[in-house]
């Protein structure tokens, strides 16, 4: 069985995008050891995950690159859940809109090897009061962002985590890494 594991880049403040969807800082931290830890955690993928708005910017971005990261974001099985799309162009894309917890549940069940939910912050919003997300990685960016997307919306559901790793990035962002708490 999968371990469902949720990474994104986030403000210091909590932001996921500024508030017209703006990413732009994630260029703050990236470089060659972000890079390498983001081969890694795809050679560890048995799928990527995506709500909607992620799925888009990602499919409008990938299959147009080149390069390990690219050949992995294009390979790898994904699984995309929309309300309104109907298809996708995206290759090894599955659409689901049906009942989340049910659905991912089920995918968990049945891939062998970690999934990665990238982005896509009201999925993680509605996967986390169920304890779908095994693992939640968040890399700090040191940018205030004052608004935008946060990276977790307020949903009623309290988890204690306990923390698993750190990694300081010469960029001066931060990893960590936390699971539930047992």
């Amino acid at each position: 069985m999968a371990r469902l594991i949720m990474w994104n880049l986030m403000t210091l403040d909590g932001y996921v995008a500024g508030p017209a969807g703006d990413i732009s800082w994630h260029m703050d931290v990236w470089g060659p050891e972000l890079e390498a830890l983001s081969i890694a955690q795809l050679r560890e993928a048995g799928g990527l995950m995506f709500g909607r708005v992620t799925h888009d910017l990602m499919a409008g971005y990938w299959p147009k690159e080149t390069g390990t990261v690219a050949d992995f974001m294009n390979a790898l099985p994904k699984f995309a859940f929309s309300r309104t799309l109907k298809a996708s162009r995206w290759r090894n894309t599955m659409l689901f809109n049906g009942d989340i917890a049910e659905t991912v549940s089920r995918i968990k069940r049945d891939t062998a090897k970690d999934i990665y939910l990238f982005g896509s912050s009201d999925l993680a919003g509605s996967l986390s009061p169920y304890g779908l997300i095994d693992e939640f990685r968040v890399g700090i960016v040191p940018r205030l962002l004052g608004g935008g997307i946060p990276l977790f919306k307020a949903n009623g559901a309290q988890q204690k985590l306990e923390l698993t790793d750190t990694q300081a990035l010469a960029s001066g962002g931060v990893i960590v890494r936390y699971r539930r708490a047992t």
